[in-house]
């Protein structure tokens, strides 16, 4: 995936409902589903929603260029990709609000400096904490740590579950995707491209 400028939607209206209206809306739903939201086992269903929403969709109140701004000019002229693998994530789906589980790998080419690798995954967790597609996380990220730290190049691959593919529709469990974005020297450059591809996806115990 070649990466591109973000499109600006034009601004809308926008107002967000109190409390109180987004837990009369989960009751709505519980009895649009046939459930009766004053039994017992639902009675508090409704504010744990809310709670749990806070969790999964709290990078919405972060940016993750933020996560970025420090950084170290020590690297005695390293040269070559930083990479972390293995970067669990859970995030939501935007068509169908279910889950995407999976895993993150972040390279980068330092210019001239570098960033702690815990804040790679801080970014991966912001992206992944809002509703989003597989593709949209994929190039945010890349394009977050390209506008952060102008790197030599960027490099990120995902490979994820999509629960609304495998839990309905289609119903395939063992089905998984596989996305990519590359910038500047790993996208221009074709004899790295390659190596920088391995040293992204060799293989691990650790697979989803």
């Amino acid at each position: 995936m070649a990466i591109k400028p973000a499109a600006r939607a034009p601004a809308r209206p926008f107002s967000r409902p109190a409390p109180d209206e987004a837990l009369q809306a989960l009751d709505t739903l519980l009895r649009y589903i046939g459930e009766d939201p004053s039994r017992e086992g639902l009675r508090d269903t409704p504010a744990r929603v809310l709670r749990a929403w806070g969790e999964y969709f709290s990078g919405y109140a972060a940016d993750p260029e933020d996560e970025l701004t420090r950084t170290f000019e020590d690297i005695e002229g390293y040269d070559d990709m930083v990479v972390v693998r293995d970067i669990d994530f859970h995030s939501h789906c935007e068509h169908h609000m279910v889950p995407i589980l999976g895993k993150a790998h972040v390279g980068y080419w330092p210019e001239s400096k570098v960033v702690g690798i815990s804040k790679l995954a801080r970014v991966v967790d912001i992206h992944a904490r809002r509703l989003t597609s597989q593709e949209t996380m994929t190039a945010r990220i890349a394009r977050s740590i390209d506008r952060a730290l102008s790197p030599k190049g960027v490099a990120i691959v995902i490979r994820a579950t999509h629960f609304c593919m495998s839990t309905r529709g289609v119903n395939k469990p063992e089905a998984s995707t596989v996305t990519s974005c590359f910038t500047g020297i790993f996208r221009d450059e074709p004899d790295i491209r390659p190596v920088s591809y391995t040293h992204l996806t060799l293989p691990t115990n650790r697979e989803v």
